[in-house]
């Protein structure tokens, strides 16, 4: 949620920072309610005031034997009229409110300029891609080919969108989860937690997934329960409606999660394999951090995310996401892209994202300075760290051979008992 105060004394910069979004956004929609929810409230204490008056004047008309009839009738009225603007007033607020949390964040001043995906900037590449003597296969030929991966079962329990791992590929999705784990909190001072996987309305509104992406989720038929779409939203509600010490930041959560997506709006799309399915299994990095830290933790998270793919043997590269292309929390976002040989492209593999204070201010998460002074928000900020899926997919496509065995990346080797070769 953006800050109510930028809103009011700089709306014109908002318009501008959303219309680069390509949000056309009539922030004139917002300063009539604002006005509207201003004037009410200051009716509204005009008129406690003067009841507040009008009591003692009439407890003073008591004790005193006189008459005060007139100001009881005087008081009722006040008391009426209070209560038509409380309501009037919290219809407005609840509206208020609604179009702000339907705000996406403001993008950071280092975010390029661009419409969509085709406006990203690159910021550097990793490796080469592979050269093959063969026409190189897709990842759920080699998969389906050396019976470890089985989509037609998988649509007769579920339906489309749906995969189903057995025998190797199901120890190496084990053992891609494991490494990224050992490494986050190894070596690069995650912390794990093993989160819900289904979290309230609430939950789901603190990291911007709700009202506007309802679409987008799996909700549990007469429940508020939502299936988490990502780790990123238990782990960076866990400390919501606190108060943190300073001394306890930054914090640096991961967790092993399935992640459940509608894919609305995907019809056609990636609908054979692993890429872009209902159910898949992610590991998260979340930090929460001072406000001074956000930029610079963006920049390690980065950097977490790359030390997988580099220790894999995998080439990528990583791009900045444009004004147009970004995800409605964030005000600035890394893409590392994963090359797939049998697609001959790369495709998405993490994104990491610094929020700023956009999810805190939902969450109403806070820190209180060690010098003293007004609690402030902290900054949250989420990356891949990274999908099960989407890396199996890339392990077998750019470990692939001419036989249709593919070669496993050394790193992986003592996670799946000294096997090397998937034949």
């Amino acid at each position: 949620m953006l800050d109510i105060k930028i809103l009011q004394r700089e709306p014109e910069k908002v318009q501008k920072a959303l219309k680069a979004r390509g949000l056309p956004v009539d922030v004139a929609e917002f300063t009539t309610m604002d006005g509207q929810r201003r004037a009410l409230i200051a009716e509204t204490e005009n008129l406690r005031r003067e009841r507040n008056t009008l009591s003692a004047e009439v407890a003073e008309l008591k004790r005193r034997g006189g008459e005060a009839g007139g100001r009881i009738e005087r008081a009722a009225e006040v008391n009426s009229r209070i209560k038509n603007l409380e309501e009037e007033l919290a219809l407005v607020q609840e509206r208020l409110k609604d179009w702000m949390l339907r705000l996406p964040n403001i993008p950071h001043a280092d975010v390029p300029p661009g419409k969509d995906e085709n406006d990203n900037p690159e910021v550097s590449r990793f490796g080469e891609p592979p050269e093959f003597s063969f026409a190189p296969k897709e990842h759920w030929e080699l998969g389906e080919a050396l019976g470890g991966l089985d989509f037609e079962r998988a649509a007769k329990l579920s339906g489309s969108r749906f995969s189903l791992s057995r025998g190797w590929a199901a120890r190496l999705e084990r053992a891609l989860a494991n490494f990224f784990l050992d490494v986050h909190t190894g070596e690069h001072g995650y912390t794990e937690v093993s989160p819900p996987l289904m979290v309230n309305s609430r939950t789901m509104t603190g990291t911007g997934n709700l009202p506007k992406f309802a679409e987008d989720l799996f909700r549990i038929a007469d429940s508020d329960y939502w299936l988490i779409p990502t780790a990123e939203v238990p782990l960076t509600n866990i400390h919501a409606g606190e108060i943190l010490d300073e001394d306890t930041l930054p914090l640096a959560l991961t967790a092993q999660t399935p992640c459940f997506r509608s894919e609305a709006g995907s019809y056609g799309k990636d609908t054979r394999g692993l890429i872009r399915v209902h159910q898949f299994t992610k590991v998260e990095m979340v930090r929460i951090v001072r406000p001074e830290e956000s930029d610079a933790a963006l920049e390690a998270m980065r950097e977490n995310a790359e030390n997988l793919l580099r220790r894999l043997e995998l080439p990528y590269r990583v791009i900045t996401l444009c004004a147009g292309d970004m995800g409605f929390a964030a005000a600035m976002t890394y893409d590392l892209e994963v090359w797939l040989p049998g697609q001959n492209r790369y495709r998405e593999i993490s994104s990491c994202s610094n929020c700023g204070d956009f999810q805190a201010r939902r969450m109403d998460l806070r820190f209180r300075p060690k010098g003293g002074g007004k609690p402030e928000f902290v900054h949250t900020l989420n990356g891949s760290g990274l999908p099960v899926g989407r890396t199996l997919a890339a392990v077998l496509e750019n470990g692939q051979r001419a036989d249709g065995s593919v070669e496993l990346p050394k790193v992986l080797r003592p996670y799946m008992g000294g096997v090397e070769l998937i034949a």
